[in-house]
């Protein structure tokens, strides 16, 4: 089941880059702004702890 999974996930990963690249690439954007905010966060956090 698992690698029927991956398999499937794989593949409509390919379709969905392959036939929609623009909703691809703001996808993979946003996922990169949110990793950056969390990043931002984290860093504002431990700078106020330390001062």
């Amino acid at each position: 089941m698992k690698k029927f999974l991956t398999w499937g996930g794989l593949a409509f990963l390919v379709f969905f880059v392959a036939f929609r690249p623009g909703e691809a690439s703001d996808v993979v954007g946003n996922l990169a702004g949110g990793i950056l905010d969390a990043a931002n966060g984290f860093s504002t956090f431990f700078t106020n702890l330390v001062t």
